[in-house]
């Protein structure tokens, strides 16, 4: 496919959340989770990381460290565009928010701690509007 410019990536990103609490567990095995109730994941060597609704991973008594919010840019980004995780994570970090990114086949989606929500979603909503 084409690559799409990094100016326009950013400006059509349309940054959505996605209502929920969200948690990263790492687990030996998928015995006793079903896929159904998996939102990512992914196979390290370490063990499989998994992304979960909170209430799911108290429910299977998993432990995890922190609460996000997920965020999806709704525009289409193809995973041999260059620059444009750089120019939204870079714009996150620039106000001290780190961010946990998941790349789809159509879309990027953003993980913040539940308490930077509203303030990613300003940051993102000005980038896309201001451009780079």
């Amino acid at each position: 496919m084409a690559k799409n410019s990094i100016e326009s990536l950013i400006e059509n990103m349309s940054p959505e959340y996605n209502s929920g609490d969200f948690v990263f567990v790492s687990v030996q095995s998928l015995s006793g989770i079903d896929i159904d109730d998996v939102l990512a994941l992914f196979r390290e060597s370490e063990g499989i990381s998994l992304v979960l609704t909170k209430v799911k991973a108290e429910e299977l008594n998993l432990n995890y460290d922190g609460v996000f919010s997920w965020i999806t840019l709704k525009v289409f980004s193809d995973l041999n565009d260059v620059g444009f995780t750089a120019a939204f994570s870079n714009a996150l970090a620039g106000e001290g928010i780190s961010c946990n990114v998941i790349a789809g086949v159509n879309h990027d989606h953003i993980f913040v701690l539940k308490y930077d929500t509203n303030a990613a979603m300003k940051i993102l909503s000005n980038l896309s509007e201001k451009g780079i």
